[in-house]
């Protein structure tokens, strides 16, 4: 009696996993009401519903970005409030069949007239030839000498990563972060802080500035500098960042993947020798649930990283927190935030089975979490990155 009751339980969720996709099909040809308030998108979903619902949502969300950003790729141009960042695009080789790769190409110049910044953008966009891939220089929304790392160029980037996905076909998983001199300044410090979005970043020629490196534990990065390039000191800082990288990396093996680069003789310009930097970044792809990471605040500070989040009140530069998931438990090691929102998928843990947090050394949370549409659909549309649609979430208070 008891297999028998059992199997009618298995019949009838299975049915209405089944129904809650045929509702999502159904809500998506309208789109009437907020998906939200719809008793299907809040329901349990199995693993392999989860997945079909995946697709789904994920085509939804190809089509409003389509449309949100046709006018701006159309143009090569993005905007934030009153900042442009106008962008120029080249293409290389054939389409392959998981994606294109999408190379960000950062201009020097900084603190010096329009017109010469200008001319650094028409520099860039010919600096370098990848064998394959979209290859986008973009021209900074500033004259300043902080031109690549000021406060509101992170959305603009964001948008157009998610244009080159749409329009051109580019895997989320393969885009690469790199900049010359001034760029290359701008490499030290967006590489860190957005370390969730690169594949892999390529510094030349830059200076490091205030920035750490503990963000870049899952993010390979490479240093390319001129022995005799002194000016502000950016050879002795650039050998002083890659024994930092290779501190790191003995405490953490296999963890921070660098690779230094000094050309001996060199000085600010290297000949084109750190063209070497494509190839080498091409052979990685990104990780977007890596099972450790360190994440520190910058001076612009991010409210998600990878499969964290926190509130935008909260966040500080300086502050920090470090996570790694072992199994289905989830071991916080530090945290600066009073609150904190772990987000998961069948790929981190087994949604079937109860999820563990342990903060310090102390269980604090244990419960099974429910796979559902809504969660899918928020998360998508709050990070805009198909990677980080995540259908289970968990909050915790510190």
């Amino acid at each position: 009696m008891k297999r028998i009751f059992t199997f009618a339980l298995l019949v009838l969720f299975l049915t209405q996993a089944t129904a809650q996709i045929a509702e999502l099909k159904q809500w998506t040809a309208s789109q009437q009401q907020d998906i939200y308030s719809q008793k299907f998108a809040n329901r349990k979903l199995s693993k392999e519903q989860c997945a079909q619902a995946a697709d789904i949502i994920d085509s939804l969300w190809i089509a409003s970005a389509r449309q949100r950003l046709q006018t701006k790729w159309e143009k090569l141009t993005f905007r934030n409030d009153s900042l442009k960042l106008s962008c120029a695009c080249r293409v290389f080789g054939m389409l392959p069949n998981d994606g294109r790769s999408l190379y960000i190409s950062l201009h020097g110049g900084g603190e010096c007239p329009k017109e010469v910044n200008d001319e650094q953008w028409m520099n860039q966009i010919y600096l370098y030839e990848p064998a394959e891939g979209v290859y986008v220089a973009p021209r900074a929304p500033w004259n300043t000498w902080d031109l690549w790392h000021r406060e509101g160029l992170d959305r603009m980037l964001e948008e157009l990563i998610q244009a080159c996905v749409v329009f051109e076909g580019v895997n989320p998983n393969k885009i690469y972060l790199m900049g010359y001199s001034a760029g290359g300044d701008g490499v030290w410090r967006l590489a860190p802080r957005m370390a969730d979005k690169w594949a892999a970043a390529s510094m030349m020629a830059g200076h490091p500035g205030e920035t750490s490196q503990v963000n870049l534990m899952n993010l390979p990065y490479s240093i390319w500098m001129g022995s005799e390039d002194a000016a502000y000191n950016r050879n002795t800082l650039a050998a002083e960042k890659a024994a930092i990288l290779d501190s790191l990396a003995a405490a953490h093996p296999g963890k921070y993947i660098h690779q230094t680069n000094i050309l001996q003789g060199k000085g600010h310009w290297m000949d084109r020798e750190d063209a070497a930097a494509l190839p080498w970044l091409a052979q990685y792809r990104r990780n977007p649930y890596p099972k450790h990471i360190v994440w520190r605040q910058e001076k612009v500070t991010r409210e998600h990283f990878y499969w964290l989040s926190v509130h935008a009140d909260e966040a500080a530069q300086g502050k920090r927190v470090e996570a790694r998931i072992e199994g289905n438990t989830i071991h916080i090691e530090h945290c600066d935030y009073s609150r904190l929102t772990i987000y998961l998928n069948d790929n981190m843990v087994d949604l079937d089975k109860k999820v563990t947090i342990v903060y310090k050394g102390k269980k604090i949370k244990s419960k099974k979490l429910q796979r559902t549409i809504a969660n899918m659909y928020r998360s998508l549309n709050n990070r805009n990155d198909r990677s980080y649609a995540f259908p289970a979430y968990i909050d915790i208070e510190l």
